[in-house]
């Protein structure tokens, strides 16, 4: 009776005893970061490309134009139909991104006023896309519109 009584103390006591092992993790192991988005060189965008303008929505085309840019911040312009090509400055590269402003220049939207653009472009698909900021000199509540572009490479 007494081997019983301590075979079945033993039993109790190992089954009871704490693993060494800790418990497996069940938690789930989160994806790796997205990779940061690659970082443009003017290089990259370095050449003609047929551009329009379009409405916010992007389906109308408001403009198009002739956009030229060079491997550094010299030179770049976009010419209008029928227009003297006008200067465009680089204003910074971050990241995807070349900001850029031109003007005052005559519109090609409204007849008689001048206006200044500002924007932004990257690469995407093969193709430049940004959205522009139009700032019409006149004193009317109308004196903004943004414009969302869209520009091939050239042949």
């Amino acid at each position: 009776m007494r081997r019983i009584a301590l075979l079945s103390c033993a039993a109790v006591l190992i089954g009871c005893a704490k693993s060494d092992q800790p418990a497996a993790d069940t938690t789930p192991v989160a994806p790796p970061p997205a990779p940061p988005p690659k970082t443009i060189a003017l290089s990259d965008v370095a050449g003609k490309w047929n551009v329009k303008g379009m409405n916010e929505a992007g389906d109308s085309t408001l403009v198009t134009y002739v956009f030229n840019a060079t491997a550094d911040t010299t030179g770049w312009t976009m010419t209008f139909p029928g227009r003297k090509p006008v200067p465009v400055h680089v204003v910074g590269v971050s990241g995807d991104s070349i900001m850029i402003e031109a003007g005052p220049y005559p519109s090609v939207l409204r007849k008689g006023v001048n206006v200044r653009t500002s924007g932004a472009f990257r690469l995407q698909d093969g193709k430049i896309v940004g959205m522009t900021t139009a700032r019409y000199s006149v004193k009317t509540a109308d004196s903004v519109r943004k414009v969302r572009t869209e520009g091939m490479k050239a042949p």
